[in-house]
């Protein structure tokens, strides 16, 4: 591959600010639709809503800083987890604190694992096979709050108008990633959220979820800790699981660097990549938001832009810690109607699922019976748990709900018996 700017190459002024807006072009939506979602949770107003997105916001430049100074310096973004998103709804019976506690543990156990070299005696337990079914249940257990978003209540509509529109958006951002080149590509998310947050509200006006007068242009955060720390058994347990998966995805994600870019010292871009990862989640923890992930996206953006310049994200990170003291921006970006960002979620995890069939892959050769069963059944048992209703996981005991009642850990645990008890060896 030809590539027009290397790892450490810096580009020209104008250059590097036109690749640091299409960085952040990439991250923003992720950070704005998962921040929403998960706020969703727990906000009690639409300042809290505002006040969890800069806090968000903030955690992701604070890493991606860290990261590129310190931990892999690659040019990989850095977004909030969709494995942790998983975790946060399937115990949100439990309340914040529970919660966000188990991210703080959960970061603590990854730098452990990271700096202690334990992560290496974890590896072979997620085989080909077991990382295909993490990938593809993040997609799968999904899909009730994917549900939840294109019906939404909030709209201003009706359920059958907003499956209409959401099928028409959909297949349309598929159509314009066919036929689109380069940058437009690599930015479809964002053009996808105006464009549809434009003709949404053209079709069913409605009054803005956020009001830009009523936030100030800068403000700060700090508030809202995780403190004092709130341990439940049963939502530890279901955050092990999932960090053990986040661990797998950041692992994935910067070693996919390591072989299209060749750089010097992979193994320590590797550990000093994970430490990064772990004490940003701690952060995140700390602060009561959900906690970062190196994304497996940033190949794709770099061979469409042939830059794989690390600092073209600098600018990236900067514009990121100046939005998050700024609640009537992130007002602004935050007024997306449910529907459209349940449109884009399809869109995001399509290329999960992409991402999971590709790891079982190989040319001329089809995945074998037992492959099959291997993925099957936890892909079928995950997804059946995370559409439970709410009536039903109130009759598990409350120390195993979180557990029993989350598809994605349910889904990884079958995944992990098939392959080593059931079809040991084979």
């Amino acid at each position: 591959m030809q590539l027009r700017y290397g790892l450490d190459d810096r580009p020209p002024a104008g250059e590097l600010a036109l690749y640091g807006l299409q960085w952040f072009a990439v991250t923003i939506p992720v950070i704005i639709i998962i921040g929403k979602v998960a706020a969703g949770l727990h906000a009690h107003s639409p300042a809290d809503e505002i006040s969890y997105i800069q806090k968000l916001s903030f955690v992701m430049a604070a890493a991606l800083l860290l990261e590129l100074t310190a931990g892999h310096r690659l040019p990989l973004i850095i977004g909030p987890s969709t494995v942790l998103l998983i975790g946060i709804i399937a115990s949100r019976g439990f309340g914040a604190a529970s919660i966000y506690s188990s991210i703080l543990l959960g970061g603590v156990l990854l730098f452990v694992l990271s700096i202690t070299g334990l992560f290496a005696h974890l590896k072979k337990f997620f085989t080909t096979r077991v990382v295909a079914v993490v990938l593809l249940l993040i997609a799968f257990t999904m899909t009730p709050t994917i549900m939840a978003l294109v019906v939404s209540p909030q709209s201003g509509s009706g359920p059958l108008a907003n499956i209409i529109f959401s099928l028409a958006m959909i297949f349309s951002m598929f159509f314009l990633y066919s036929v689109l080149k380069d940058i437009w590509r690599s930015t479809l998310i964002i053009w996808a959220m105006a464009a549809g947050s434009i003709i949404y509200f053209s079709l069913f006006p409605a009054g803005p979820l956020f009001k830009f007068h009523e936030f100030p242009l800068a403000g700060g955060f700090l508030r809202d800790f995780t403190l004092p720390l709130s341990l439940d058994a049963g939502v530890v347990i279901s955050f092990v699981f999932c960090y053990l998966a986040l661990a797998v995805n950041d692992l994935g994600s910067i070693q996919s660097l390591n072989e299209l870019l060749k750089p010097e010292g992979e193994k320590q871009r590797i550990t000093r990549g994970m430490l990064v990862t772990g004490l940003a989640n701690v952060a995140a923890g700390f602060l009561g938001v959900i906690g970062p992930v190196n994304f497996s996206l940033s190949p794709g953006v770099i061979i469409s832009t042939r830059c794989a310049s690390r600092a073209a994200l600098f600018p990236t990170a900067a514009l990121l810690l100046l939005l998050s003291f700024s609640p009537a921006l992130l007002s602004l970006l935050g007024n997306v109607p449910p529907a459209v960002i349940g449109c884009v979620l399809v869109y995001i995890l399509c290329a999960q699922v992409v991402a999971g069939l590709s790891v079982i892959s190989e040319p001329g050769k089809p995945p074998s019976f037992e492959t099959g069963l291997v993925i099957g059944l936890p892909l079928i048992l995950g997804t059946v748990i995370a559409f439970l209703p709410a009536e039903v996981l109130a009759t598990f005991p409350t120390i195993l709900r979180p557990v029993l009642g989350n598809g994605f850990v349910v889904g990884v645990l079958a995944a992990l018996i098939m392959e080593h008890l059931v079809f040991r060896g084979k």
